[in-house]
């Protein structure tokens, strides 16, 4: 008796590539290890800086690890997933006294290149997040950068800051401070362009073209002059404002800025009040902002619009100097993640002590738990007491110290009660860094520890990956290139 072979059954399109079982789960540990290698030797104040160069050419040098993690063009699936996880760590990363504020960000600035510099920013970023309300925007934190100068020339603007835009012939007859203006905020274009649209208009004498060219005068001049009677003495807008428009404002006492960015106009609704008009139809005094002072600075070589004593909202914009561009993007990230600190230590007002202190008492007590428990879980729960321990023992590596002997150091130390003892970078040695003011909020830590772990069982959980092929362009979307459409065909 014959039995048919059964005849197998094809889900995938052809060309699909999976890999599965427990060759996928080695390449998916060792996808990640590759992710951890490239990030670790950045870690703590004697960590290395990477350099990245993208596909254009563009250099990037920082220790930080997001920002390395988004440089980095990584392809494999889960890495990938790692990477995700890793960056949104970023975006969630104790306390009223300022002091304890300011040794957090000093702490947070341990390991960048501005270190020596760590007290002048402190302060400033302490002073920044303090003149925010109690939302804390982040937003609301402009950071602005002027090469050329030192880095003590950096300084924190109560207000907003913004650099002066392309300005046209009369520019400099407007007055360049006032004391307590009105602001108008536009969403238009007050200059004289060429037809966008392919409109064509027949004329029969001169007098009617004349006529064409004063009706797109006297449309300009119109909007011009309710402006004007608005009260308003600082005209900004995202649009081009004119030569023509720039004359007559400094004619009559205003100041004009077009072409702002959309971020500093929308800062400046939001800190001064007032709303941006798409139209000069209603140019009503509730649709104005204020400000206590407005002025135009020369920064280094060039020239910023301050508006100071916002009433509507607490804002602040941090004028950065510096030498070459690539220094002053990091210094922009490390600012970046000590306002982060800031922000979440006045949210959370729990702090712990850093330098591997909290990992250590942490690898102490899981120990200790595991120990108390029976079957495998004893093996799982003393392998992530195990991996707490790479982040002193990193920090060690990094600073050139012998990791076998301070971790001893900070196991015996913390066995007999030193909760807060970790790694001394600056002595070789183990310090309670409570008492050293190595802190950190609480928050952070558990965000860490919460994120790695749920990273670590996803990473475990996939045992296959399937990559589906590129559809094809000329071929029809059912696949089958080459068929008629509707057409029979023999098989």
């Amino acid at each position: 008796m014959l039995t048919e072979c059964p005849t197998p059954v094809i889900l995938l399109k052809e060309g699909t590539d999976t890999s599965q079982g427990v060759p996928q789960l080695i390449s998916n540990i060792n996808a990640c290890q590759v992710i951890a290698e490239a990030v670790r030797t950045t870690l703590g104040p004697r960590g290395m800086d990477k350099l990245m160069v993208d596909g254009r050419g563009k250099a990037t040098i920082s220790n930080d690890g997001a920002t390395i993690l988004k440089l980095l063009d990584v392809v494999h699936p889960a890495a990938k997933t790692l990477v995700d996880i890793a960056r949104s760590q970023d975006a969630e990363v104790c306390v009223e006294q300022r002091e304890l504020l300011v040794k957090c960000a000093a702490t947070a600035m341990n390991s960048k290149l501005i270190a020596g510099q760590k007290e002048f920013f402190s302060e400033m970023v302490v002073e920044a997040v303090m003149m925010l309300d109690e939302l804390l925007p982040l937003k609301m934190i402009g950071i602005k950068k002027v090469q050329g100068g030192a880095l003590e020339e950096s300084h924190l603007v109560a207000g907003v800051a913004f650099k002066k835009t392309f300005s046209y012939a009369g520019f400099e007859m407007q007055p360049k401070r006032y004391d307590q203006p009105k602001i108008a905020l536009l969403n238009v274009e007050l200059e004289l362009k060429a037809e966008k649209d392919n409109a064509e208009v027949r004329v029969k004498s001169v007098e009617d073209y004349q006529a064409i060219v004063d009706a797109e005068w006297n449309i300009l001049y119109d909007k011009l002059e309710k402006i004007y009677k608005s009260g308003a003495k600082v005209v900004l807008s995202k649009l081009p404002i004119g030569d023509v428009a720039t004359q007559y404002f400094a004619d009559r006492d205003l100041f004009c800025a077009g072409r702002v960015q959309e971020e500093d106009l929308k800062r400046t609704m939001m800190a001064c009040g007032g709303s941006i008009q798409t139209s000069v139809g209603s140019m009503t005094d509730d649709v104005l902002g204020r400000c206590e002072v407005f002025e135009e600075v020369q920064v280094g070589g060039e020239r910023y619009n301050f508006f100071k004593g916002c009433p509507r909202s607490h804002t602040c914009t941090i004028i950065l100097r510096g030498g070459a561009e690539q220094f002053m993007e990091e210094t922009e990230r490390s600012l970046h993640d000590a306002i982060m600190i800031v922000r979440r230590a006045i949210k959370n007002d729990s702090i712990v002590a850093g330098g591997g202190a909290i990992e250590m008492e942490l690898s102490k007590y899981l120990r200790d738990y595991s120990r108390t428990i029976p079957g495998k879980q004893q093996l799982l729960i003393g392998a992530y007491a195990k991996a707490l321990e790479i982040i002193p023992r990193q920090l060690c590596d990094n600073a050139g110290f012998d990791a076998t002997n301070i971790l001893n150091k900070l196991r015996a130390k913390h066995a007999q009660g030193g909760m807060w003892y970790g790694v001394d970078v600056n002595n070789e040695d183990i310090a309670d860094n409570y008492l050293a003011c190595v802190w950190e909020p609480s928050i952070v830590r558990i965000n860490a520890l919460t994120a790695a772990s749920e990273a670590a069982c996803l990473i475990l959980s996939v045992d296959e990956t399937i990559k589906n092929p590129r559809s094809s362009v000329e071929g029809p979307p059912g696949g089958g290139r080459g068929r008629g459409r509707g057409r029979p065909h023999a098989h």
